[in-house]
């Protein structure tokens, strides 16, 4: 099932931002749309142009920072439109940039993770995070990160492009995963990372909490609007599962649902706002420590916290069983998600079942199919 715009956005109107949907992880795509306006930063003369991208490459220590000189020196990193773009270090970048620009100095200051986010691509303007991670799996370091300020070619149906607004945290990161049985349940895990990396932030600055809640399978809302989502894509190679998986968060642009700043400014007068460098880094150390129970723990160490921080335990949905010829509905009780990552219910039949979206609904939760599990 695919998210889509029934009109394409014109040239001065409003710009759109999109996350896929992938199949095998029964996942969906965040459509955030703003009204942006254009600018230009001021860095060296090998980022200015709208003709081609530019590629800034970092790493939190000395070993990621070769790994970033060896990718400039033999030109390594690929697009896969083989459109042309220019990389630089972060040592190249001039001290004057657009204030909503992605601040990569003080994201490496602040993250204290082993692998997750050390090696970071950054971009004023690229077509997608997600392809320049899920393209160039194989040249980067597993936990790299992609981030970029705006997205201009995000992917949709029929083929349709999109835009990103400003001030979303727009990222996509590699994982690397054996058990292709678990794989599924990584984007459960990205998201209740992200909700929890927020809270965390929180309990820095003594905020009130800002309450973000997991919509399955990965929408985030905030006072019962959408202000995120997550992709995650997979390929199989060498007996391993090499995983993509982005993220996009509204931060600071409010329009046309919420961000996070908006409402933190309704709850109290203080004079921090979220940065987008703050949440990323907040997300890796609480990634990484999720991710390592996950793994060798399984996703039910998680399970606690991921129903304490949905917004499905104890739902009433209608779903939908096919009778011959005839599509009877019935209503069942959310109780959980099964080992596979689909919903777990119960009809007031008491018979247990695994829920299913029907693949072409603009909502997965209309037009559920029941698959009886007893």
């Amino acid at each position: 099932m695919v998210f889509s715009v029934l009109k394409p956005p014109s040239a001065n109107c409003l710009r759109f931002f999109s996350l896929l949907v992938s199949s095998s992880f029964h996942s969906v795509r965040l459509v955030v749309f703003a009204h942006i306006k254009a600018s230009r930063l001021s860095l060296p003369a090998a980022m200015d142009g709208n003709s081609s991208g530019t590629l800034v490459l970092c790493g939190k220590s000395l070993a990621e920072s070769e790994v970033a000189e060896s990718l400039k020196a033999n030109n390594t990193l690929k697009l896969p439109d083989n459109s042309e773009f220019s990389i630089i270090l972060q040592s190249e970048i001039g001290k004057s940039v657009e204030e909503e620009s992605f601040d990569v100095k003080l994201y490496m200051n602040s993250l204290s993770t082993n692998q997750f986010g050390r090696f970071l691509i950054w971009s004023p303007r690229v077509s997608s995070t997600h392809d320049i991670v899920s393209h160039n799996f194989g040249e980067l370091p597993v936990g790299s990160v992609c981030v970029s300020d705006v997205q201009f070619k995000g992917r949709g149906r029929s083929k349709n492009v999109w835009e990103s607004p400003k001030g979303c945290l727009m990222f996509s990161f590699t994982i690397q995963m054996e058990d292709g049985k678990i794989v599924p349940l990584l984007q459960y895990v990205v998201s209740l990372a992200m909700t929890e990396a927020i809270k965390d932030i929180c309990d820095k600055h003594g905020l009130p909490y800002i309450d973000v809640k997991i919509k399955w399978p990965n929408d985030l809302y905030l006072n019962g609007l959408k202000v995120g989502g997550i992709l995650c894509t997979s390929t199989y190679k060498l007996k391993k599962f090499n995983v993509s998986a982005g993220v996009g968060l509204n931060v600071s642009n409010d329009e046309p649902t919420t961000c996070l700043n908006a409402v933190l400014r309704k709850f109290c007068d203080s004079a921090y706002q979220y940065r987008k460098e703050d949440i990323l880094s907040a997300f890796f150390d609480k990634f990484e420590t999720f991710y390592d129970l996950f793994i060798n723990q399984g996703f039910q160490t998680l399970e606690e916290l991921y129903y304490k921080t949905w917004l499905h335990s104890g739902q009433r949905v209608i779903v939908q069983d096919k009778n011959e010829d005839q599509v009877v509905e019935s209503v069942v009780t959310i109780q959980g998600l099964t080992s596979s990552g689909y919903l777990l219910a119960i009809g007031d039949d008491h018979q247990i079942c695994e829920l299913h979206p029907d693949g072409n609904s603009f909502d997965f939760f209309k037009g559920l199919i029941r698959r009886k599990l007893q």
